[in-house]
C-alpha cells in the first residue's frame, strides 16, 4: 500500500518572509520508505558551525529545532527511519540535503549535471552533507516527454512512478520531481520559485532574491514559464515547490 506524507523540515525566516518551510515528501511502500529532499538534519542542528559555518547559518536565517527534522519526524509516525532505501534530491544545496547523513544506508539520486557542479568546486555547496559517501546514483539527459519536460524516470525498487524534471536555473542541475499516486500526478517542483507568487508578480520582493540566488537567472526564467504553461494547461496537476509556507499549509495534520 502507498501512502505520502508531507513534511516540513526546515524552518527559515529571511527578509520577505519570517516563516519559510522546507516541503519534503515521504513515500511509504509496503516496508520501503522513499524520500524526496530531506531537509536539514540531526547534524546540522548539534554541529551547526562545523557543518554549516555561522555565516550562511546567518544568511540563510535557519531556526534549528531537532523535531523538525526528517528521522525525528519519520520516527513520530511510527516508522523506522532505517528502512529509507533512497532519497530523491532536487538539488545538492544544504537545506535540502543536510539530513542525508541520517539515513547513511539510503541511494541518494540526483540529475548529472547537479553532482557535476557539485564537484566542480563551486562554492555554494557545502562538503559536509555528502562526507558519510553514500551511494549516489546519477541521471542524464533523456528523450522522454512529460507534459513538455524532459523527464528521467527515477530507478528504485519501489513501484511508485517517480522521475527527475529538469528546471535548471536556481542551480545548474536543479530539478523537479514527478510521481503518481493513484492515477494522479504530483508535481514538486523545489527551488524553481521561493514562493509562487513569482509566477504572477515580477514586483514582489521575493523575485530580487530568487535572481540573487540563481545560478543562471535566464534559465530560471525560462523553467518558471514552462510551469506557468503547465499550471493553465494541465489544473489536475498538484503542484507545489519547497519553501512557501502556505502552499504547505494544506497539508499539515
Amino acid at each position: 500500500m502507498k501512502k505520502i506524507y508531507h513534511l516540513n523540515c526546515v524552518k527559515i525566516v529571511s527578509p520577505v518572509n519570517d516563516n519559510v518551510c522546507g516541503h519534503c515528501l515521504l513515500i511509504k511502500e509496503d516496508d520501503k520508505l522513499i524520500l524526496i529532499d530531506t531537509g536539514i538534519g540531526l547534524l546540522d542542528i548539534q554541529k551547526p558551525l562545523e557543518r554549516i559555518g555561522q555565516d550562511l547559518i546567518n544568511m540563510v536565517g535557519y531556526n534549528f529545532n531537532e523535531n523538525q527534522t526528517a528521522i525525528r519526524q519519520i520516527e513520530k509516525l511510527g516508522l523506522d527511519p532505517k528502512k529509507v532505501t533512497d532519497c530523491i534530491i532536487s538539488h545538492l544545496d544544504n537545506d535540502h540535503i543536510g539530513g542525508l547523513a541520517d539515513f547513511p544506508n539510503a541511494t541518494v539520486h540526483v540529475g548529472i549535471e547537479e553532482y557535476e557542479s557539485y564537484n566542480s568546486g563551486n562554492p555554494r555547496y557545502l562538503k559536509a552533507p555528502l562526507s558519510h559517501n553514500p551511494t549516489i546514483k546519477t541521471y542524464n539527459k533523456s528523450d522522454y516527454n512529460w507534459f513538455g519536460f524532459e523527464a528521467r524516470k527515477v530507478a528504485t525498487n519501489a513501484e511508485t512512478e517517480i522521475f527527475l524534471i529538469p528546471l535548471f536555473g536556481h542551480t545548474l542541475g536543479h530539478c523537479g520531481v514527478a510521481l503518481k499516486k493513484e492515477g494522479k500526478w504530483i508535481f514538486y517542483i523545489a527551488d524553481a520559485y521561493y514562493m509562487r507568487i513569482e509566477l504572477n508578480d515580477n514586483k514582489h520582493p521575493v523575485n530580487q532574491l530568487a535572481r540573487m540566488r540563481a545560478e543562471d537567472n535566464e534559465l530560471r526564467l525560462n523553467s518558471l514559464d514552462k510551469i506557468r504553461t503547465l499550471i493553465n494547461e494541465h489544473p489536475e496537476i498538484e503542484i507545489f515547490g519547497y519553501h512557501d509556507i502556505e502552499e504547505f499549509k494544506p497539508y499539515e495534520k
